[in-house]
């Protein structure tokens, strides 16, 4: 995301505030979905609060990098699963079920990379827009001196 953005304070804020409601998705089809859509949906909302979580944490980062970083980020909590790791912390306590998974699936790495795209996508919207409501405010401001 660009300067302009993060200039504006709003950068953390609206990355959080999206987090809340890809958390509230992602476990809404979790747990009212069911099937093999429903949990490429579900992998791919887990991608998308990754790449939220790393661009909460690093803000200035450029999207891309935050993307690379996601995205290899879920493919080793994938490839931690051919382990008996997470499978035995999700004994000991259920939510790293969630967090950690407990079953290998090739598949799930296709869906980390769509919600990751799609973050990515969305990120350079919002910056977009930022930069285009910085201009109009920048004109008004020009306009009204």
């Amino acid at each position: 995301m660009s300067g302009e953005a993060h200039g504006r304070g709003m950068r953390r804020p609206m990355l959080f505030a999206t987090g809340l409601l890809v958390t509230a998705a992602g476990l809404a089809v979790h747990l009212l979905g069911s099937g093999t859509a429903a949990g490429l949906v579900a992998d791919g909302l887990y991608a998308v609060l990754v790449y939220l979580i790393l661009a909460f944490a690093w803000p200035r980062a450029a999207i891309l990098r935050v993307g690379s970083v996601a995205l290899l980020a879920c493919v080793l909590i994938e490839l931690a699963q051919l382990s008996l790791l997470p499978a035995a912390l999700a004994s000991w306590w259920a939510p790293f079920r969630l967090v950690l998974g407990t079953t290998f699936s090739a598949v799930d790495l296709v869906a980390y990379a769509g919600g990751v795209l799609a973050a990515l996508g969305g990120d350079a919207g919002a910056a977009r827009l930022a930069r285009r409501r910085s201009g109009k405010a920048d004109e008004q401001q020009l306009i009204a001196h």
